[in-house]
């Protein structure tokens, strides 16, 4: 499967109106998988990273990316499609839905 392919079905998974809560702009596809930012939150993460794993379950990284560095503040490993939006939720203090 194309990087382009996993990225569009991770990006539906979540999807458009919980990235659009969330901020995330500049997505882009990565290998395995996608890699957006998002707005302001309480946790300090600007940058979150969704690959594939070999397994055919999601692995997370939560990060802030700055000029100066790339400082990893959490990772969620093996997680199934339908946990992306809590790990998004518990891992930055934003919500992905308005209800």
């Amino acid at each position: 499967m194309s990087n382009l392919k996993i990225a569009m079905t991770i990006k539906q998974q979540i999807g458009n109106k919980a990235l659009f809560i969330i901020g995330a702009k500049n997505l882009v596809a990565v290998n395995n998988g996608l890699a957006f930012k998002i707005k302001k939150n309480a946790k300090g993460v600007n940058y979150i990273e969704i690959k594939l794993n070999g397994k055919d379950l999601y692995d997370v990284r939560y990060c802030n990316v700055s000029v100066k560095r790339v400082k990893e503040i959490a990772v969620a490993n093996d997680l199934y499609a339908d946990m992306l939006n809590k790990s998004i939720e518990e891992n930055t203090g934003l919500y992905t839905k308005l209800f």
